[in-house]
């Protein structure tokens, strides 16, 4: 599917987290195809610095940048270099997120934390860091990638549930904050991706890995974010649910 021009704002500047695959990396490419300046932010520099390279070869403008949300001074440093760069930070797609299922009685209170930190306080260290600068220039976009899992609880899916419920509540509370900035969040379904290789239960990572053969791809949210990104500056768009056409 290809977004109509009518849709698109040409040039902006786009910050990605979690860019060096899956949504992160589609949505890259698909901004970047727009016209839009991407800066890629992820912990696997060695793929986000390939991709950049891959986006300049297609005649796009991209850039990268070391980045862990789990560290609020990682999170502020990549927002300024992007700042300091372009003079401006027009979007920001919080994507990074993990998702090692489990069982609440498993007692992986490690994964826990981990889900807590990278889903949930990496969406917080974000929008830290970008609402300053937003203020200032009167506009801005926060695009929370959120997950279907923060409409509905599944077994092992607890933890990961809550963590996606909270980013659905964060944009809602943000949204109704702010007037000169827009807040989008997509909620994707079964999504083709990496997230499944953190799950460690063998059992788990089969079971979901048995459900994947529906899955998406990543494109189809990448699409979804071109799309919020590109109305115009006096339409939000709130809140997006993907899923494949299979999944109940």
């Amino acid at each position: 599917m290809t977004i109509p021009s009518t849709t698109e704002a040409v040039g902006k500047v786009v910050l990605i987290t979690g860019a060096s695959g899956g949504i992160g990396e589609a949505a890259a490419r698909r901004l970047a195809a727009a016209g839009h300046r991407v800066v890629l932010g992820a912990r696997r520099t060695d793929r986000i610095e390939a991709l950049a390279k891959d986006i300049a070869a297609e005649g796009g403008d991209a850039t990268a940048h070391p980045l862990d949300v789990t560290s609020q001074g990682d999170v502020r440093s990549f927002v300024e270099a992007a700042h300091d760069h372009h003079g401006r930070v027009d979007v920001l797609v919080n994507n990074a997120g993990v998702m090692p299922l489990s069982r609440l009685d498993a007692l992986d209170v490690d994964a826990w934390n981990r889900m807590i930190d990278v889903n949930l306080r990496g969406v917080l260290h974000g929008i830290a860091a970008v609402l300053p600068v937003m203020r200032a220039q009167r506009s801005g976009h926060i695009v929370n990638i959120a997950s279907v899992s923060g409409l509905r609880v599944d077994p092992t899916a607890a933890v990961y549930s809550a963590t996606k419920f909270a980013v659905r509540a964060l944009s809602e509370g943000l949204r109704q904050e702010s007037r000169e900035l827009r807040v989008t969040v997509i909620s994707p379904g079964l999504t083709r991706s990496e997230l499944t290789d953190g799950i460690s239960d063998g059992d788990v990572r089969q079971a979901v890995r048995e459900q994947m053969a529906i899955a998406m791809p990543a494109t189809a949210i990448g699409e979804a974010i071109a799309y919020a990104i590109g109305q115009p500056p006096e339409v939000d768009v709130n809140e997006i649910v993907v899923r494949p056409t299979a999944q109940g």
